[in-house]
């Protein structure tokens, strides 16, 4: 029995974004130290405009409108990549997963820095990385999530029947 689809995309948009946003705020303490804040923040100057940005102050405010445009924005994607990937197998579904990934790396970095020029700061492999990883994991958890939804079911005369 398969998922509802949209379903399936919004869980599989929420998981990889958690997934994205959590290994990309890693990566930046590690290897940007003192800026753990800086992805949420640069989602929510979408909304906000450039005076979020740093150096201006942290709040928790800004920071959920940053995670809830990232989810919003994970999810969305997440439907354009089970409309694409739904009929493929797996490994071929991944693989256009992190082209996927790449093409928006691109398109939010390059393209979209006309209207969000602090975007072009971020221009950065931590960013490209964990793009491909959100294409990665938002095919990889559309396909395991949709149709594989174990069902009840008994065996009746060698037929498998659902209860």
């Amino acid at each position: 029995m398969k998922n509802n689809f949209f379903f399936t995309a919004i869980d599989a948009g929420l998981f990889a974004g958690f997934i994205s946003i959590a290994l990309q705020m890693a990566l930046v303490s590690i290897f940007m130290p003192g800026k753990f804040w800086r992805p949420p923040r640069m989602m929510a100057a979408i909304v906000f405009g450039k005076g979020v940005l740093p150096p201006s102050d942290t709040t928790f405010g800004v920071i959920i409108v940053g995670f809830i445009i990232d989810y919003i924005l994970s999810i969305l994607f997440a439907i354009i990549v089970g409309f694409i990937v739904s009929r493929m197998a797996m490994a071929p579904a991944i693989g256009v997963g992190i082209v996927i990934g790449l093409t928006l790396y691109f398109i939010n970095f390059y393209v979209f820095t006309g209207v969000f020029p602090w975007f072009s700061k971020s221009r950065l492999w931590v960013t490209v990385f964990t793009h491909i990883v959100y294409g990665f994991v938002a095919a990889w958890s559309f396909k395991s999530f949709y149709g594989t939804w174990p069902t009840v079911s008994v065996i009746n005369n060698g037929n498998r029947q659902p209860l």
